[in-house]
């Protein structure tokens, strides 16, 4: 079928809008008439070579909407369903089996190996120009910047149909990302104190989860006050300007003594090294923001011996037939207002999306692809 899409040609090169080709689903597939779809860090860390996704692509992995169509044997899903576009995963290595298929032993192969990754097609391409040329497909399984997209049926999560489809992309990635570091991976106890280092929209999340945490002390690091307004808005109990104070001292402080929890959400090597500094014996440090390819950071080996850790997490961890759900019944009851984050843009606008982005004057830039089910 044909499709309209936002392409990058080449590494660093800019996105445009062109009409492709889209092969319909084979075995195991869904076709997605994509709603929306939330534009993200990884996006445009991708475009620039720290993922290595091969060029022409379409990218997007934050993608929510409705089946259209399935291919043979998939019972998971079917037509009219709303669905959030989720990460794909091979379902039989150790780590999917245990139940953290974001950890699937072949991440890098179905995040941006530029095809599909399980199927008789496996590897092949869903997307084509009209002269027949390939552009690479499937970025995180899905390629959602796209006014339709190819996945894999399992990887679908099924959502209310009264819930705001247009809404519900970022859910897929950036914002579970930053909840699911609090209620997945942390897990804080009673009374215990965490410090979230950027308060864009993974660390904003964060700070709606930690809320519903019984954690008490909150406190959000940032360098742009409007944002650290927000933060205290979402339910942060302290914020600090990094502009103006040494945030690892100022934690301190208000800790009396080290954080039980450092989130990094910013991928800034310099904030990692105050993440890990923000947390004393038995600590967790947990690494989220992207940093660039190949980048590196160091640790006091002493201090890290005595029982800190230092972790990583994607995509906030778990499962997300667990996670977005519940994410969504939690905004429904008002307890978790993502939406403050979004501000909407048509798909011809990406780039203008992409630099207020990059500006900070758009915490989570979301595109409009379609017209959401009546």
């Amino acid at each position: 079928m044909r499709v309209t899409a936002a392409v990058v040609d080449e590494l660093g090169g800019p996105f445009h809008v062109e009409e492709l080709d889209l092969d319909e689903p084979g075995p195991g597939e869904a076709l997605v008439r994509v709603v929306a779809s939330g534009i993200c860090h990884t996006d445009t860390i991708t475009r620039h070579g720290d993922l290595p996704m091969p060029f022409p692509a379409v990218l997007g992995h934050e993608g929510a909407g409705e089946v259209v169509a399935v291919g043979d044997g998939v019972t998971s899903v079917r037509p009219g369903d709303h669905v959030v576009i989720g990460w794909p995963s091979c379902g039989t290595c150790r780590n999917c089996r245990d139940g953290e298929p974001r950890y699937c032993a072949r991440l890098g192969e179905a995040l941006c190996g530029g095809g599909r990754l399980l199927g008789p097609r496996a590897g092949q391409s869903a997307l084509r120009r009209p002269d027949g040329s390939q552009v690479h497909s499937h970025f995180f399984g899905q390629s959602s910047f796209s006014t339709h997209a190819l996945t894999w049926a399992d990887a679908l999560v099924v959502v209310p149909s009264d819930a705001p489809l247009e809404l519900l992309g970022p859910l897929a990635c950036g914002i579970a990302t930053g909840a699911g570091a609090v209620l997945n991976t942390v897990k804080p106890a009673p009374g215990s104190s965490l410090v979230i280092y950027g308060a864009g929209a993974v660390g904003l999340a964060a700070v709606m989860a930690a809320r519903l945490s019984p954690a008490t002390k909150i406190i959000a690091v940032d360098r742009h006050p409007s944002r650290l307004e927000l933060a205290m808005e979402f339910g942060a109990t302290h914020t600090i300007d990094a502009s103006q104070a040494d945030p690892v001292a100022e934690v301190h402080r208000i800790c009396d003594g080290p954080a039980d929890h450092a989130l990094e959400c910013t991928g800034v090597i310099p904030v990692v090294r105050q993440a890990a500094d923000s947390v004393g014996m038995l600590g967790t440090c947990v690494l989220i923001g992207g940093a660039p390819a190949g980048a590196e950071f160091a640790l006091d080996h002493l201090t890290t011996l005595w029982g800190k850790r230092i972790v990583g997490t994607l995509g906030g961890s778990g499962r997300s037939e667990t996670l977005i759900p519940t994410l969504i019944e939690l905004h429904r009851q008002g307890r978790f207002p993502f939406d403050r984050l979004v501000r909407f843009y048509d798909l011809a606008d990406i780039e203008t999306a992409l630099q207020d982005s990059h500006r900070g004057e758009v915490l989570k830039p979301v595109l409009r692809l379609t017209s959401s089910p009546s």
